[in-house]
């Protein structure tokens, strides 16, 4: 029997799945004897310090959590479970941590460096440990804005170092207690592995440090390939995958229909997937939250996909047909209880941004606002649904413009890239670079920037678009829309600064596998999972 313990943020779900999968029974703590009376303790972590160790105070979990840890049992932490272990961080100054490490999480400051870091990167083992038992080097997915840094007063903790900039704690150990940053739940097989060598017992530490040459060993975060799925339902009522040209949906009157949502992410992830996204493009956002047939996907999915999932469309505050009444963030809360790592809002981001604008104020009512609140930056993804406006001079418009390669229907050589809201089909007075940076400033994490001058094209992405919000934020940029060949990956990659690359219709149709990808970026020297 494994106990995990959720304090009421993130996405417990898929490390109940993962627990089940690997063949375990699991409980989740309802009360502090429930910690006292664990065989084995899991925190796993998900949001900001402050709220996690102001939850675990309310909860009556702190002084349990603390004398079972300090008495050596078997214990796992992961991602803010293991930042909970110090005495504090950066990201809540005044709140103290367990205080079972010494030192400090703070904040990657390297300006080059995108934050936050989302990912697969390595590890580099410190210690020899059966927890590592089989790992060689694979890529383990991280997803956090603050680390632990290697100091003299927590060096006989350190398990595995990472590099993102410059070197960084990415596990644990001191007997039987340990913690890792990076999500075991979350890393396909290998993560898998290194769970089930905890769930086996198997973690006696064997030797107290690597060789120095193995721990001098640099790792690299990889580019990451993403498959999305449009789900909708049919004439029919079928819940189903489809892709549009341009956002149209519709084939000779009926709605595409690519394959089931459930199946197809089930055969993304043996195809080698490192994220999968779902966006919800039908029309039934007004249903009770119960009823909602995304949240079923997003259950059976996260039985046996393990790597991170998405998703988008509708969340937003709504009143349901019952007339019951639900905040951006109790639609976001469930949807992170039935497996999601990630929120994904795209019409809502623009409303916010241009309320944002007219007053100059972080009210705190926003969906991005609340949701990052409480689950963290890197748990919210704003997607953006720009196009093309042509202009002949940057007088012509006050908005961001680039000088273009490719010149409008008039000879136009600049343009101006206006977001759009109600998938794609209103033009709204704001560009996407200054939506980009706006939210940003309230908090999302991560940019998804899709172009609908370039969907179901095939063209290729729109590298003009995405090096100009790449360059102008400091958050990691999804690039999306057009990919039609295994050379535009490469392509996107090299010219643009790009963390990740998501494709749609090429996986559907079975035009190209997502292997095929992944090899040809490695034969151009590509860092890939």
């Amino acid at each position: 029997m494994i106990t995990v313990l959720d304090y009421g943020a993130g996405n417990v779900r898929s490390v109940r799945n993962a627990i089940r999968k690997l063949g375990y029974e699991v409980k989740h703590v309802t009360s502090p004897d429930d910690i006292e009376q664990a065989e084995k303790l899991i925190f796993p972590g998900v949001g900001s310090f402050g709220n996690a160790m102001e939850r675990l105070h309310q909860l009556e979990y702190l002084e349990p959590l603390k004398q079972y840890i300090q008495a050596d049992r078997p214990f796992l932490g992961i991602c803010l479970g293991l930042q909970t272990l110090f005495e504090g961080s950066e990201e809540s100054p005044g709140e103290a941590g367990l205080g079972i490490i010494k030192g400090r999480v703070r904040r990657f400051d390297d300006i080059a460096l995108s934050v936050p870091q989302i990912g697969w990167n390595g590890i580099v083992a410190q210690k020899t440990s059966g927890l590592l038992h089989g790992y060689e080097q694979g890529k383990l997915y991280f997803v956090h804005s603050y680390r632990a840094i290697p100091e003299a007063e927590n060096q006989n903790w350190i398990l595995s170092t990472t590099h993102y900039g410059s070197e960084f704690i990415s596990g644990v150990q001191q007997g039987r207690v340990a913690a890792f940053q990076f999500h075991p739940e979350k890393s396909g097989a290998v993560g898998l592995s290194i769970l089930e060598n905890f769930l086996k017992g198997n973690d006696k530490i064997t030797k107290e440090s690597a060789p120095r040459a193995e721990q001098q060993r640099e790792t690299k975060l990889a580019k990451r390939i993403i498959a999305c799925l449009d789900v909708r339902a049919n004439d029919a009522g079928d819940l189903v995958v489809t892709k549009g040209d341009q956002y149209d949906v519709r084939e000779k009157g009926e709605v595409r229909n690519l394959g089931m949502p459930v199946e197809l992410a089930g055969r993304y992830y043996k195809e080698g997937a490192d994220e999968i996204t779902f966006l919800n493009i039908t029309g039934f956002r007004d249903c009770p939250m119960k009823d909602q047939p995304m949240l079923e996907v997003l259950r059976r999915t996260s039985e046996n996909v393990f790597v991170p999932l998405t998703i988008g469309g509708g969340i937003r505050e709504y009143t349901a047909s019952d007339g019951k009444h639900y905040s951006a963030l109790d639609v976001a809360s469930e949807y992170f209880r039935s497996g999601a790592d990630k929120i994904s809002i795209g019409s809502d981001a623009v409303y916010a941004v241009e309320e944002y604008l007219q007053t100059g104020d972080k009210n705190g009512t926003s969906s991005i606002e609340q949701i990052a609140m409480v689950y963290g930056n890197q748990a919210v993804v704003v997607s953006i649904d720009p196009r093309r406006v042509w202009v002949a001079s940057p007088k012509d418009t006050h908005h961001n413009t680039i000088k273009t390669s490719t010149p409008g229907p008039h000879g136009e050589e600049y343009c101006w890239y206006q977001c759009t809201v109600r998938g794609g089909r209103e033009g709204r007075n704001i560009d996407a670079l200054e939506l980009a940076q706006t939210v940003e400033k309230l908090g999302a994490g991560e940019i998804l920037l899709n172009c609908i001058d370039r969907d179901g094209t095939n063209n290729g992405f729109d590298l003009e678009l995405i090096h100009h919000i790449r360059e102008g934020v400091s958050i990691p940029v999804i690039a999306s829309s057009g990919a039609g060949a295994v050379e535009h990956f490469s392509e996107v990659f090299s010219e643009t600064n790009a963390e990740a690359a998501l494709a749609a219709g090429i996986f559907h149709r079975r035009e190209i596998p997502i292997s095929t990808v992944k090899e040809h970026l490695q034969k151009n020297n590509i860092e890939i999972r």
